[in-house]
This record gives C-alpha cells, structure tokens and sequence, in this order.
C-alpha cells in the first residue's frame, strides 16, 4: 500500500524535533552538527532570534492578502534587494523552481516584444539543476531528471561543462538566453572560473542575448559575496534567487534589469502566496543581517577555515577523498566512495550532511556557524570517514 506521503524521497530514519544555530535535535535527545542547513536553506541557522522575532511579530498582524494589493513587506524586501544587486526590479515567488519559471517566461516575452519572436531557445548545461518544474527540467535535460516526464517543454540547448566550442557552436539565430549557475550545487559543487563568467557575459553582449543565472543555492552570502557573480565582477540580466533568501521561510524571487524585464507587464505573470507580508518580513530580516560587510568577512572567515580543516580530513584518508572543491560556505568533498556511504555514517557521527552529482558530499553549513562547531564538525567527518573504511574492509 503506498504511504500517505508519496514515496518520491529516500529518507533518512531521522526526525528531528528542533534547532538550534548550527544543530539539529532529534526526538530521541541526539544532537546533530548540521552541515546541510537544509541544502543550503537554513543560512542564519535553526531558530535565529532575529527571524524569529521578524516572523512572530508579523505573524500577530498579517499573513497573506494576495497580490491584488499593496503589500508593504515586498516593496521593502524589493527596495533592499534593488539596493545591494545589480537589479531594477523583483518578482517574488515561493521557490528556486518557480523564479526559474518566471525566468524562462521573462527571456521570452522579451524576445517576442522585441518583434524577435523566433529567440525562444535557451542554453543551459550538462549537471546544471533548476527545479522540478517542466521547464526546470527540460533547462537541466539529464535522463535522471527528465525520464518518463516527456513530451519535454522545448526551447532548451545542452552543452557540456566547460566546454567552450560546443556553447558558441550552440549560439545561432533561435538564442534568447544563456542560464548557468555561477555554482553547481546538485552537479557537485563545481564553481564556474571567473574568467568563464567573464566570458559568458562577453558572448551574450557580443550576441545580444540575455544571461540568465541560477544562484537559488550559491546566493545570499553563501560563498561570501551577497551574490556569487560578484566574486567575477560581472552582472547579469536576469537572476533567479530562493533558499537562503528566507533563513528557512519558503520565499524565492527574480531580479532583473529594467530592460529584461521590460515585457512583464500587467497580467503576464502571477502568484497567489508570492511575496505576502509573512515571507517577506522574514527576507527582510535576513537582507538585513547578510549585507552587513562584517557579517560578510566572517563568512570568508569561517570558510577558510573550514576548507583548511577539510584539506587535513582528505590528506588523513587519501584512501577514500580526492580532494576540497567550492566556494565561501558551498563546500564540496570529492569522494573515491560513494558519496552517500559518508552521509550515512555521517547520521551516526552526529553530522548531517548532502550528497551531489560527480562523487562528492555537499558542506553546506549555516553561515553563522563557528569555529568551534567547524572544529567538532570535521571530528565527526573523521570518525565517519573511519567507520567508512572499516565497512569496506
């Protein structure tokens, strides 16, 4: 008999009860180190005073009244975003999935107000992840993500990872858009270099089309910029942001330029809880606390920290790590093991964290995590890493 949850996750035999900051506890009083944040969700921790505050004073006012008003909470939320990003405007969604809905609708209906209506066709590449949706799907093209899901939405191109010739192969009269995340999250923490995000953004002037990125995971100061492209000083036209946005609260958004978005007009796009005053109070806590420059420098702090502790834990088990890959607090170990036998003897350790794509285990802790915690954290790693090689043996 199918459960009463539809069985589409392999879940741990975990349940956990409470957070607290970096910490996870589970309903029989175990404490878990939590290097997941809720793949990359959880941003200011479990339970952070000031969200906490933010979201129970609103919740004692106002919930939702629908997008057919005015909503207080979003124009402040979209006046702090406006303010420290490259962006004009913002439409607020509830996910990472629904901003990469919005993105494709945006690139097009550009196009198409710009008498240019055959430019519907998007670039996207091979261990990319944008979502669930259709058109999230048939952007990343992989067979695990887009089998027995067809006829696919069309309009999408799929070149390799850093595969310079085949992308401009792929450029021809149909591009309206480029999307790439500047850090693949479920392709296995694999930054793009600089000087390719530098490039990206040289071809689509060169060409005149649109460059779309994804930083629903590598956003909101997790690699120690607000914004990940920032590290390559580039901006693009349209941006798709979620997770980290809401510390925990379901809230995503689009950014864009005024130009790009200049065919969103009244009544092209719409969404029932996008951007009510709850979710939007508690971004605007969040926005509050990331962009300040000390919150920022303490998060590259942590990082490097972080990276040289895992450097130690790859060269005391060569045996079973290839190495440290990633950016700010967007870790990733590449595993000669199947990354999922670490995660698991993980959750006996007391450490939570993420498989990904291309062998590696995901590190994606709150941004305020400690050294302390790191410390502990990367212990338990170790042990885990033991009990790894002892199953093998």
């Amino acid at each position: 008999m199918i459960p009463s949850v539809l069985p589409t996750y392999s879940r741990a035999p975990l349940h956990f009860v409470k957070g607290e900051g970096s910490w996870l506890i589970e309903e029989d009083g175990r404490r878990f180190l939590d290097l997941g944040a809720g793949i990359a969700v959880n941003a200011l921790g479990h339970a952070h005073p000031a969200l906490v505050r933010a979201l129970t004073d609103q919740a004692q006012k106002l919930w939702h009244v629908s997008n057919l008003y005015e909503i207080p909470q979003q124009q402040a939320l979209a006046d702090k975003l406006v303010a420290a990003s490259f962006a004009n405007t913002v439409f607020f969604t509830n996910s990472g999935t629904e901003s990469c809905e919005l993105a494709v609708k945006m690139a097009r209906k550009y196009w198409y107000d710009k008498s240019q209506p055959e430019k519907t066709t998007i670039v996207a590449f091979e261990g990319s992840f944008h979502g669930r949706s259709s058109a999230g799907i048939a952007a990343a093209g992989s067979e695990k993500m887009t089998k027995g899901f067809g006829p696919l939405l069309p309009g999408f191109k799929h070149v390799p990872w850093g595969d310079h010739e085949a992308l401009h192969a792929a450029i021809d009269d149909t591009v309206g858009a480029i999307l790439i995340e500047p850090v693949q999250g479920e392709g296995g923490i694999r930054p793009l270099p600089d000087h390719c995000l530098k490039g990206l953004r040289a071809l689509c002037d060169d060409k005149g089309i649109l460059l779309i990125l994804d930083e629903v995971q590598c956003g909101v100061a997790r690699t120690g910029r607000l914004f990940a492209h920032e590290w390559a000083g580039v901006t693009p036209d349209i941006m798709m942001v979620a997770k980290g946005i809401g510390g925990g609260f379901p809230l995503g958004a689009v950014l864009a330029t005024q130009e790009a978005a200049s065919g969103m007009t009244a009544g092209t796009h719409g969404s029932t809880y996008g951007g009510n005053p709850l979710a939007c109070a508690v971004g605007c806590a969040v926005m509050d606390i990331v962009t300040e420059p000390a919150f920022l420098e303490a998060v590259n702090a942590r990082a490097g920290y972080l990276r040289q502790k895992l450097e130690g834990l790859v060269a005391s088990h060569p045996d079973l790590f290839e190495g440290v890959r990633g950016l700010g607090l967007m870790l990733g170990l590449q595993c000669k093991i199947a990354p999922i036998d670490l995660v698991k003897a993980g959750y006996e350790c007391g450490v939570i964290t993420v498989p990904a794509a291309d062998n590696v285990v995901r590190l994606l802790p709150p941004l305020t995590i400690s050294e302390d915690e790191i410390s502990e954290a990367v212990n338990r790693l170790d042990f885990a890493a033991d009990a790894v090689r002892e199953a093998m043996s």
